[in-house]
């Protein structure tokens, strides 16, 4: 297995972090500095500041809905941080984001590989949404929203247009999108574009994934659902 692969197999980190480490030179295979291209065999030893790193035998996902003030992320002196919300025993990384203004599904792992493969093919697969606007919903504004809108790319500096999606209105001011891409977030810019302001967002799928619990509480997955998870592409 590829030396970033098998840390990040271990729920030390993720795998791209995993890569920082090792061109950092704190990564050791048998007490040699490790390099992007080494493979661990069985039986190798594999310490990252003489830390033993050895890969999780129970991938473990969890379904958190998370409340809105939540942020996504596992830096800990961060203030109302995903990890300390949750209170999981084990080390676990959230997979995606979803802004602290919104609220609903989002999945934790402790596998970072899992991590980077769902990411990668997040883009192509189904997100959906229910969202509330500030004032009523016209025809135009879901036509203009389902046939794509041009936004900023505040990453890339430019501006694009959002890929072609599926809305349904539920009154005059809730509606619920699907996307296919994840633009940071995409819905509140492209509603802005269109002379709306959200008013409340929340994440209610992931691809064949419902949000079934409560606020603020979590569920594992099964292993059916996990396995549907790596087999994703």
């Amino acid at each position: 297995m590829r030396i970033n692969k098998y840390i990040a197999s271990s729920g030390f980190c993720s795998r791209r972090k995993a890569e920082e480490y090792i061109l950092s030179g704190i990564v050791t295979i048998n007490g040699k500095k490790a390099i992007l291209q080494d493979i661990v065999e069985e039986g190798d030893i594999v310490k990252i500041n003489d830390q033993l790193i050895q890969p999780k035998s129970n991938t473990i996902v969890l379904l958190y809905n998370k409340p809105t003030g939540i942020t996504c992320t596992t830096e800990r002196h961060i203030k109302g941080n995903i990890i300390d919300a949750i209170h999981y025993p084990e080390r676990i990384f959230p997979i995606g984001r979803l802004d602290k203004d919104s609220s609903g599904l989002i999945l934790l792992t402790n596998q970072g590989d899992l991590v980077n493969d769902c990411l990668r093919a997040e883009n192509g697969h189904e997100k959906e949404y229910l969202v509330e606007v500030d004032h009523k919903i016209t025809n135009d504004f879901l036509k203009k929203m389902a046939n794509g809108v041009k936004i900023y790319n505040p990453v890339h500096n430019c501006y694009v247009t959002t890929l072609p999606c599926k809305l349904n209105q539920i009154s005059k001011t809730k509606f619920t999108i699907i996307l296919t891409q994840g633009y940071n977030r995409q819905i509140r810019r492209m509603c802005s574009a269109c002379g709306y302001h959200v008013r409340s967002l929340k994440r209610i799928r992931f691809m064949h994934l419902h949000l079934d619990v409560k606020e603020g509480e979590y569920r594992l997955l099964t292993e059916k659902e996990i396995n549907s998870l790596k087999g994703i592409k």
